[in-house]
């Protein structure tokens, strides 16, 4: 009697089951079978202004390091950091004892040199005699010029100092310079342009610059030099633009904004709610509508411009573009449009 009961349980367990998954199925159905709605637009041409915003670090115009050529002992620096200096003026002298003994030595080949000049002039020497102590002269003259030079240490060019490295009295090493000068009138800002814009640089463009620090004051620049290669790996090439700094408001290390203007350009132009953005690897793409179905492409996407988006590639004008209903689609899929 309990095996019937039992039996009889089961059965009905199972008529239950198929029931359900029956009524599964139809729902599984119905919902894959639904067209899902949504609304289109047309990607239009427009005249799009085109710019590039980069940032660089404002650099000296000039730099130079100021150092004798050999180790040495510093007898005194003369300027300080922040020191304003002019070309040739004299920045640091070293130790003056070889230079003394230098110019003691220059002095007894000068007197050498006259004596046998004047034994020459009446047939006491020969020309070879007087040749060689010539030589001696002028190689002697040549060492007090370099020695001269690199015992009082002039700027080469004017500017401030901006780092020194030794008090009076150490002996240089040759690891540091003892001061460094840097013209920072005019400054210079690199930037990484790309390749798109190369046939668009010119020397002599007018080309705005902001500083994070200076915060409501715009200066201009102009491009100065142009290299000529392209990068191969970052598809840029470096541009160097300088701005007049005559009041001093900009320094060297600064953190610097550069906006280039190009000028305009006809470009598609799509709302940016039809912009779907993939997970994972940063493509964009857009549903495109065609003959009741939609095609999922990718688009290369360019500058936003207020609620829109100029496309660089992928897109024509005149193609209808899906800018609501995307989370519901796939390619290739039916869909309805609704208005």
């Amino acid at each position: 009697m309990n095996k019937i009961k039992l039996g009889g349980i089961i059965l009905l367990a199972l008529v239950i089951g198929m029931t359900s998954c029956s009524k599964q199925k139809k729902a599984d159905t119905v919902v894959a079978t639904a067209t899902p709605n949504v609304r289109l637009e047309t990607a239009v041409e427009k005249n799009v202004e085109q710019s590039d915003e980069l940032t660089a670090t404002v650099q000296p115009d000039t730099k130079n390091s100021i150092a004798p050529s050999a180790p040495g002992r510093i007898r005194q620096i003369l300027v300080e950091v922040g020191s304003h200096v002019s070309k040739g003026q004299k920045l640091v002298q070293m130790d003056v004892a070889n230079l003394s003994n230098l110019e003691t030595q220059i002095e007894n080949v000068k007197r050498s040199y006259k004596r046998v000049q004047e034994l020459f002039n009446v047939g006491g020497a020969s020309q070879q005699d007087l040749d060689n102590i010539k030589v001696q002269l002028d190689q002697a003259q040549t060492n007090l010029k370099n020695l001269t030079e690199n015992t009082f240490l002039l700027s080469p060019i004017s500017g401030v100092v901006t780092a020194r490295n030794y008090d009076d009295g150490d002996m240089y090493s040759g690891q540091m310079p003892v001061l460094t000068v840097m013209n920072i009138n005019p400054v210079k800002v690199l930037v990484n342009v790309s390749e798109s814009y190369y046939s668009q640089i010119k020397t002599g463009m007018v080309i705005d610059v902001k500083f994070d620090v200076l915060s409501g004051q715009n200066f201009q620049g102009r491009v100065n030099l142009i290299y000529p290669t392209i990068d191969e790996r970052s598809r840029t090439f470096p541009v160097e633009i300088k701005l007049n700094n005559n009041n001093n408001k900009i320094r060297p290390g600064m953190f610097a904004r550069v906006n280039i203007e190009f000028g305009k350009t006809k470009r598609v132009v799509v709302s940016d709610k039809a912009i779907v953005k993939q997970a994972g690897s940063g493509a964009k793409y857009v549903y495109v509508y065609t003959d009741g179905k939609v095609e999922y492409k990718q688009v290369e996407v360019g500058r936003r411009v207020d609620a829109d988006y100029e496309i660089l590639s992928g897109l024509s004008a005149g193609e209808q573009i899906v800018v609501a209903g995307q989370s519901k689609l796939v390619d290739g899929i039916a869909v309805k449009v609704i208005k």
